[in-house]
């Protein structure tokens, strides 16, 4: 990776704790240990849950980028969707990408790459492993967003997505920081539930992917919380919302979940025929008004995109 030109790290737009630590982790790794140039970088604003942790320790917010050039070098890292990246992401120099998403298509790089795809819970995981010994020489704040970021995408191991790998990892680390899991876990969420300062609007594009199914282009937005009362009592404005934001984002249809994190399960929002015959489809669930409850849905990546029909 050897050149005068700082490296940007950065993850995908509408940024998680994942895709708002693991640059910072990885950046720090290619700094301290690699000895390259690099920092991290990030598409829009981190989530409440994000901002918590990188203040949490002790970190500042990487600076917002809109877009990338033909002099830019960059790692790629928790996604590998062109759809989740700046528009001109195949006119930048990409030397690495880092992810536990599938595989899906359209990235074009200049020369061959380092590229690490693993099924793991998330990608900070996939880092410690590929740091070998070098991850003794983490300081508690890189330890410390790297359990941030387990405990995030594993929604503290009651996800399907989590591994034995992941739990080890969070367990050790946790142990080295000497952190409480289910304490700093129920700060976390707690911090994540906080979105009493977004717009409707805000909310269906904070945590949510653009995904194709036969032709028919979804925004899936998933929110995660303890408390899904707080979102769901906005159901009347975030179903007004939907249309504007489909239009204004090139697709057919937003499908939002609320995930309650405690009891296991995921509500969606059925604003017409199309969601209630995805519903019905995906599922196999017939929703009788404007939400459907998804018994024992937790996860997006494994539970929700496999799943959809139209």
């Amino acid at each position: 990776m050897d050149s005068d030109v700082t490296l940007k790290v950065f993850g995908h737009k509408a940024p998680d704790t994942d895709s708002t630590a693991s640059p910072l982790i990885w950046a720090w790794y290619l700094s301290e240990v690699r000895g390259e140039a690099a920092e991290a970088r990030l598409l829009g604003a981190p989530n409440t849950e994000a901002a918590f942790v990188i203040d949490r320790w002790g970190f500042d917010t990487p600076a917002i980028i809109e877009d990338v050039t033909a002099e830019d070098r960059v790692v790629i890292v928790d996604t590998n969707n062109p759809a989740e990246l700046p528009a001109s992401i195949n006119d930048a120099d990409i030397v690495q990408i880092i992810d536990h998403h599938k595989l899906t298509g359209g990235i074009e790089t200049r020369a061959p790459i380092d590229i690490t795809i693993k099924p793991l819970a998330c990608t900070a995981t996939i880092m410690h492993n590929l740091m070998g010994s070098n991850a003794e020489r983490m300081p508690n704040g890189i330890k410390g967003l790297m359990l941030s970021c387990i405990l995030s995408d594993t929604l503290e191991f009651r996800s399907p997505t989590t591994t034995e790998q992941d739990k080890k990892l969070a367990e050790d680390l946790a142990a080295q920081l000497e952190v409480s899991i289910p304490d700093y876990a129920a700060e976390m969420f707690a911090a994540k539930s906080d979105v009493s300062n977004f717009s409707e609007a805000e909310l269906l594009r904070m945590d949510s992917k653009e995904y194709a199914v036969d032709g028919t282009k979804f925004r899936v937005s998933v929110l995660e919380t303890p408390s899904p009362a707080a979102i769901l009592d906005r159901k009347d404005a975030l179903l007004t919302a939907m249309p504007t934001v489909a239009q204004d984002d090139g697709v057919d249809q937003v499908l939002l979940f609320v995930v309650d994190i405690l009891n296991e399960e995921a509500t969606l929002l059925v604003p017409n025929e199309l969601v209630k015959s995805v519903a019905e489809k995906s599922f196999g669930m017939t929703a009788m008004g404007d939400t459907v409850v998804l018994p024992g849905v937790m996860s997006r990546k494994k539970q929700i995109i496999p799943a959809l029909k139209v």
